[in-house]
């Protein structure tokens, strides 16, 4: 064995451990994380405004990929670090756990807490700028993979003007998809932040698609969840609770609509905290608790009949809660859980009071409520019903597969995928091709229902549904539980055309709105499966679209015969495993959730009862769809 001693154990010094494990500092090198990049360098411009230092803040995506964040706070002091003799700005640009953050006296709340944040955006970039505007003077320094390739220096003046700018280009060495920004992620994320701070102006330049977009937005997030509703038939005007207590503010705008969706959003010191944490466990609680007693109390009598569960009172609900709190305990350095334990119970303490004196001075907006909710919960007993009967009359009760599903023989989840075809033909097809070893097989036959426009009690009287929903063996609602899902992909297999792609759609609709988390976890993927075959010879390529249809032609030159597949059905076994099944040659597409607000816009505009907004949607994006010419 070699030798293994003191000599054997490395320090990283500075940013490199960043460089050496990025992960564990941004949530991945893909491309969430390089997005997360430049979230953190705009929650420092962020916590600026927080503070009331900041008026407006500019993002720019270059056409070179660079982002540049401008705000017009005070600017990063410029002078000498005490105890480190360089500047200060040096000091936040390359020490981990450096930043103005830790006290008190400068920020009393601020989403980055931990002082890592744009020192790891500086170690990730192959280059880095920043400039100063502060005390009359304009300073400047520039860093390269984190390391500063001189010491910070005068640039000229500023005047009266103040505030920090930043731009950088993310190291194309760290980030495996490559370094390419989505305009419409970021926009999202920056209409978020304009929505949770009243009076702050984002100015959003995307050079890329020459476009500026402006946000500002006086209501807060009574605007943001009027935005949100804005493609739904609402049940009452915005509800909006305010409330202060140990230094923590509360702000909460909610609103019930004819949807059956739930949309309830969370943030904490404006960071969206999406795996929830005690401020949602309160909201819940105090929510429920506050609708029971009302509904009892003006509906109920004595016979208790009227007991609705946390599901029945957010059925239709759309809501944001925003939250800001001095010392955040975040779950994760990408904080998207809130863990301070004393949190529920202000938040529900609070929640209950003010709810409870709206509802009781509003007795038809409380009666709209509590009847949508009675509905719900009717609807929600039904499929409990109809779940137990066919339990019931099952041999094997819940532990039973669907007949028609080919199962695999692997039991390890985490080496298990399933197939959801379109058709018996297809399905056919796939279980001759398939590897039985781990791969499942599930054919499902036409369009499956549209669970935007259904109750949950429709949603369980769906046979192909409930087919899915036992072959995943997860349930959903309030018996959802992620250990009992039997396969670690989840793979959508339709059609390459338009029919294909709405069952599709409907299958993800479904995903998105009952089993959110298998999308949140990576689990559910799409097939790619061809549109042509070109044979020539022996020579024989499948291509996906019609741009490589031309430049795969171009290449093989003449005589070459072209065969358009209309649908899975036509391809045999082995082409269907040749092209979509075996891992060594398929591609699959991950189906993420970037931003659950467009998500959820998305799903509501295409899948909703209301027409209109769906038209819009069309006309808007018609151009840009292949062969139409409008």
């Amino acid at each position: 064995m070699d030798k293994y001693d003191a000599s054997k154990i490395t320090i990283l010094a500075g940013l490199d451990a960043v460089r050496k494990r990025p992960a564990m500092y941004i949530g991945s090198t893909s491309s969430r994380g390089l997005h997360h990049l430049v979230y953190e360098v705009i929650d420092n411009s962020i916590d600026e405004a927080m503070a009331g230092h900041c008026t407006e803040i500019t993002v720019t995506l270059g056409k070179d990929e660079t982002i540049t964040v401008e705000d017009n706070g005070r600017g990063i002091p410029t002078d000498i670090h005490p105890k480190l003799g360089v500047s200060a700005v040096e000091v936040v640009m390359t020490k981990l756990h450096a930043g103005g953050k830790f006290d008190k006296d400068s920020y009393k709340v601020s989403g980055g807490l931990h002082g890592v944040g744009v020192s790891c955006v500086n170690a990730l970039s192959e280059r880095l700028e920043v400039w100063v505007k502060r005390d009359g003077k304009v300073h400047y320094i520039e860093f390269e993979r984190g390391n500063p390739k001189a010491p910070l220096k005068e640039a000229g003046t500023c005047g009266e003007e103040r505030g920090t700018k930043i731009k950088f280009l993310a190291d194309h060495e760290i980030f495996e998809e490559g370094v390419k920004y989505s305009a419409d992620i970021l926009e999202n994320r920056f209409k978020e932040l304009a929505f949770l701070n009243k009076g702050l102006k984002i100015i959003f330049i995307d050079e890329k698609n020459e476009r500026t977009t402006e946000m500002f937005y006086e209501g807060g997030i009574t605007s943001f969840v009027e935005y949100m509703n804005k493609n739904k038939k609402s049940l009452h005007t915005i509800i909006d609770i305010q409330g202060r207590k140990d230094d923590i503010e509360l702000d909460i705008a909610m609103q019930y609509n004819n949807s059956y969706a739930e949309n309830v959003f969370s943030f904490v010191n404006n960071i969206n905290t999406v795996e929830g944490g005690t401020h949602i466990s309160g909201f819940k609680t105090a929510l429920t608790r506050t609708l029971n007693n009302y509904a009892e109390k003006n509906y109920g009598g004595k016979n208790g009949e009227f007991k609705l569960s946390s599901d029945d009172v957010r059925e239709g609900l759309t809501a944001v809660i925003s939250l800001r709190i001095p010392h955040p305990q975040f779950e994760g350095q990408t904080k998207t859980k809130l863990g301070n334990l004393n949190v529920k119970g202000i938040v529900d303490s609070m929640l209950s009071e003010k709810l409870g004196t709206y509802l009781a001075e509003n007795p038809k907006v409380a009666r709209s409520i509590v009847e949508k909710a009675v509905l719900a919960a009717k609807a929600r007993e039904a499929a409990r019903k109809a779940r137990e009967l066919t339990r019931r009359k099952s041999v094997l009760e819940s532990t039973s597969l669907p007949g028609k599903l080919a199962d695999c023989q692997e039991r390890d989840p985490a080496k298990c995928e399933i197939y959801l075809v379109e058709g018996d033909s297809a399905g056919g097809s796939a279980k001759q091709a398939r590897s039985k070893e781990n791969q499942a097989i599930l054919p499902l036959r036409g369009k499956i229902l549209n669970v935007e426009k259904a109750n949950i009690n429709k949603v369980m009287n769906s046979n192909e549904i409930v087919t899915i929903i036992t072959a995943l063996g997860t349930g959903i609602g309030d018996e959802f539980n992620l250990a009992k899902l039997r396969y670690h992909k989840i793979i959508i297999m339709t059609d390459a055309d338009t029919d294909g792609n709405h069952i599709a759609t409907l299958l993800m609709t479904f995903f998105f709105r009952y089993m959110r988390e298998l999308i949140e976890k990576g689990y559910l993927y799409i097939a790619q499966p061809p549109l042509y075959q070109l044979r020539k010879g022996k020579d024989k390529r499948y291509v996906q679209t019609e741009e490589e249809k031309v430049e795969a032609l171009k290449e093989m030159g003449d005589n070459v015969v072209v065969q358009r597949y209309k649908g899975l059905g036509e391809m045999n076994p082995e082409q269907l495993w040749d092209t979509t099944m075996d891992p060594a040659t398929r591609t699959l597409k991950r189906i993420t959730i970037e931003d659950a607000v467009i998500a959820d816009e998305t799903f509501s505009v295409l899948m909703g009862e209301e027409v209109e907004p769906r038209k819009r949607f069309i006309q808007d994006h018609a151009k840009e769809a292949e062969n139409i010419d409008i």
